[in-house]
């Protein structure tokens, strides 16, 4: 697929445009990010959307170098944290120092400075060092000694995580997992999609494939405001409203998803619409996010832990109970 062509002015593309974009981003990242395909859409969705991810799942599945693959595509500024159990908020955040030579206080930004952040490892961390990122990730800002920064835009977190019973970990605080827009799980290849891997690195005999920058800051901003000219009709609005509720209800659920999860849920269905070069939302578009938007929001029953069974199990049964709305196609939309 050949590159993106720049656009004048971020407010002109269509869902359509931004949807053919973005798919080209993906083409290009899939050289490097092997057997993916559905981790790789979720992570453009939370893109497209406006939101943040989080990647969970064991170490050495890829995480770290599908966030890296993204920054590259998408011309973004990068910049990593590796969260350790001696990390500090400041080593996230930046601090002011002494200028020996002005006399002055000197503000020093922090790795959080950037577009496309990664947080890797995130539960690796004390809740006090977690918590450094919440009003980054909530207000696109940092306020530090009265002052308050603003952070690049476009800005994202991708944050990876290791599962919780994974040695060495920190559980998440309900707020922060919270901001994460969705989460997302890796999960292994299957055989021939491992064997293709090790072919492709004796092939190209390098460690990494190298990616093509195929977009930049500004048509970031462009795809987002395709994703706000995509329509929602009530019935689809109510049908959001249903399955945050069930998770309310659900009795393996303690705590059920917060209004920010259906916020998340209409955005992310928005941005599957785009991805799939419509400009409006079908109940398939709800279903096909609803795990990874409101999985990670809920908490279940302490007792739970002992009969396996997790939040994304959950969230799926709920899909399947709740009744969807019946929607009639409509035309394509022109190019």
């Amino acid at each position: 697929m050949t590159s993106p062509q720049p656009i004048p002015d971020h407010d002109t593309l269509t869902p359509r445009q931004a949807g053919e974009r973005a798919a080209a981003v993906l083409d290009e990242i899939r050289t490097a990010v092997v057997g993916k395909t559905e981790p790789l859409a979720l992570v453009m969705l939370g893109i497209l959307a406006g939101g943040h991810v989080l990647i969970e799942d064991l170490p050495g599945l890829g995480k770290t170098l599908l966030a890296r693959s993204f920054a590259t595509a998408l011309g973004l500024d990068f910049r990593r944290i590796q969260f350790t159990p001696d990390l500090l908020p400041s080593d996230v955040t930046g601090a002011p120092f002494y200028d020996q030579r002005t006399a002055d206080m000197v503000f020093r930004p922090g790795p959080v400075f950037t577009q496309l952040l990664l947080a890797d490892e995130i539960n690796r961390t004390p809740p006090k060092t977690q918590a450094a990122l919440l009003e980054a990730m909530a207000e696109s800002q940092v306020s530090i000694d009265g002052s308050t920064r603003s952070l690049p835009k476009p800005f994202v977190v991708v944050a990876t995580a290791n599962p919780i019973e994974y040695e060495g970990t920190y559980t998440l605080p309900e707020a922060q997992l919270d901001r994460f827009l969705l989460r997302v799980r890796m999960g292994y290849l299957t055989a021939s999609e491992e064997a293709g891997m090790l072919r492709a690195r004796v092939d190209r005999a390098a460690p990494e494939a190298v990616l093509r920058t195929l977009s930049g800051p500004d048509e970031v901003l462009a795809m987002r405001a395709a994703v706000e000219r995509v329509e929602v009709d009530d019935d689809l609005l109510e049908y959001v409203v249903a399955l945050v509720r069930a998770t309310r209800a659900h009795p393996h659920i303690q705590v059920g998803a917060s209004p920010r999860g259906g916020l998340a849920l209409v955005q992310l269905a928005r941005a599957r619409a785009v991805l799939d070069l419509r400009d409006y939302v079908t109940p398939e578009d709800v279903k096909s996010v609803a795990v990874p938007a409101l999985a990670h929001r809920v908490t279940l029953k302490p007792e739970l832990w002992v009969r396996q069974i997790d939040s994304d199990d959950t969230m799926r049964e709920i899909v399947q109970s709740v009744h969807a709305p019946q929607t009639m196609p409509r035309t394509p939309i022109a190019s």
